[in-house]
C-alpha cells in the first residue's frame, strides 16, 4: 500500500497540535486561545444568522469581508486575502511561490507548522537557527524562495525590531510572509511593509486576539499580485457562508478587540513580574504567552508537576526550547492558579 502513497508524505512526521482535552476543572494554558468571549455582535450574527441561506454556496472571493479588512488597513480589495485560518494562507505560499527545486526558509525555533508544509512540498528546508538568547543572526547570502518570519516569533515571544525586518525584507531575493498571529498584543507591526513592499505578505488570525479560534479564519495583506497568486490556487469555496458573517462582524468591532488585548497585556505584564520574583527567567513577550525558564528543576518536570495538578502548559523539548515552558496567559483567576501551583512545585 506504501507505494500508493507519495515518499514525502509517507515518511513525514506531521504537525502536533496542542492538546484539547476534555477534563472537568482543567487550567488550560496551552494553545494561546484568548481566555474571554468574543464581540457579543458575534452573538447577534449566531442569533439571525438565515439558515435558510447555506443551502446556497458562498461568496468565493468573500467580497464584504476583505473590503471590512482593506477599511482596516487602509488599503485596496485586491491588497487583501481571506483564508480558512492563517495556516491556509501559509500552505497556499508554499505552493504558490516556491517549485520543485526551490527552498524555504524559517527560524527555529519558530511556528513547528513551517517545515511540515516544507516536507509536504516536498522542497529544500532552509532553517535559521536563532541563537542561545534566541536573537536573530542571517548568515551573508542566504538566498529562499520564501520565508516564514514569525514576528513576533513563536514560542519565544519576542519581537524583533522593526527596521531589522523591514531591512531583510528589501535586500531578500524571494517572497518574505511575516506571521503576524499576535501582532495585536505586540508593540508594532508590519502591515506598512506588505503594502508598500512587491515581495512581502503579512498574515494575521482571528485566533487569538479576536476570540475565535473555533472558527477558522485568517488573512494575508500585500500586492496585488502575491494576493492574486493566492487566489488563483485556493479552494473554490475557501470560506462559508457562516465564517465570513463572523468574520465581517469581528473585523468591524474593533474597539472589542483592543479591549481584550489591553486586559491581557495587563495581565502577562504582572504574571511575568511574579514569575521573575520566583527566580523564573521570562522572555520579553509581544504575545498571549510566556516563555518562562524555571529555576532549579527542570522544564519537562515542572511541566508534568503542573499537569498533574490540571493545569496544562505547553513543553517543547529541544536544545534550545527544552529549558522552558509556554504559558498562556489566562484569566486572572486562572492565572493565580497557575502560579500558586508553580510556588508550590518550586517549594
Amino acid at each position: 500500500m506504501s507505494d500508493l502513497i507519495r515518499r514525502a508524505v509517507a515518511v513525514l512526521e506531521g504537525y502536533t497540535p496542542g492538546e484539547q482535552p476534555q477534563v472537568p476543572g482543567l487550567v488550560k494554558l496551552n494553545t494561546n486561545e484568548n481566555p474571554y468571549p468574543p464581540a457579543p455582535r458575534i452573538a447577534e450574527v449566531l442569533k439571525n444568522f438565515p439558515a435558510d441561506s447555506l443551502r446556497l454556496y458562498p461568496d468565493p472571493m468573500a467580497v464584504k469581508l476583505r473590503e471590512a479588512i482593506a477599511r482596516k488597513h487602509g488599503c485596496r480589495l485586491e491588497n487583501v486575502f481571506a483564508g480558512n485560518g492563517s495556516d491556509e494562507v501559509l500552505a497556499l505560499c508554499t505552493r504558490a511561490f516556491v517549485g520543485p527545486t526551490g527552498t524555504i526558509g524559517f527560524f527555529e525555533p519558530s511556528y513547528s507548522l513551517y517545515p511540515v508544509l516544507t516536507a509536504i512540498q516536498d522542497v529544500a528546508q532552509k532553517p535559521v537557527r536563532l541563537n542561545a538568547d534566541f536573537s536573530w543572526h542571517m548568515e551573508p547570502g542566504y538566498v529562499a524562495n520564501l520565508f516564514f518570519l514569525a514576528n513576533p516569533n513563536a514560542p519565544t515571544g519576542i519581537q524583533y525590531p522593526r527596521e531589522t525586518v523591514r531591512a531583510f525584507c528589501q535586500s531578500f531575493p524571494g517572497v518574505v510572509l511575516v506571521d503576524e498571529a499576535y501582532a495585536d498584543f505586540a508593540d508594532y507591526d508590519c502591515a506598512d511593509l506588505a503594502l508598500s513592499l512587491p515581495n512581502v505578505l503579512v498574515a494575521r488570525t482571528l485566533s487569538k486576539s479576536s476570540s475565535l479560534a473555533g472558527l477558522r479564519l485568517g488573512y494575508a495583506l500585500g500586492s496585488a499580485a502575491l494576493i492574486e497568486a493566492l487566489y488563483k490556487i485556493k479552494d473554490s469555496y475557501n470560506l462559508d457562508r457562516l465564517t465570513q458573517a463572523i468574520g465581517l462582524a469581528a473585523i468591524e468591532d474593533g474597539d472589542h478587540l483592543r479591549s481584550n488585548a489591553e486586559k491581557i497585556k495587563t495581565t502577562r505584564a504582572r504574571i511575568a513580574a511574579a514569575l521573575a520574583q520566583l527566580g523564573c527567567t521570562v522572555l520579553p513577550s509581544a504575545t498571549n504567552f510566556l516563555f518562562v525558564k524555571p529555576p532549579r528543576l527542570p522544564a519537562a518536570e515542572v511541566f508534568a508537576a503542573l499537569r498533574a495538578r490540571k493545569i496544562l502548559v505547553r513543553y517543547f523539548p529541544g536544545p534550545l526550547t527544552g529549558a522552558f515552558l509556554r504559558v498562556t496567559v489566562g484569566t486572572d483567576p486562572e492565572m493565580d492558579q497557575f502560579l500558586a501551583a508553580l510556588r508550590d512545585i518550586l517549594g
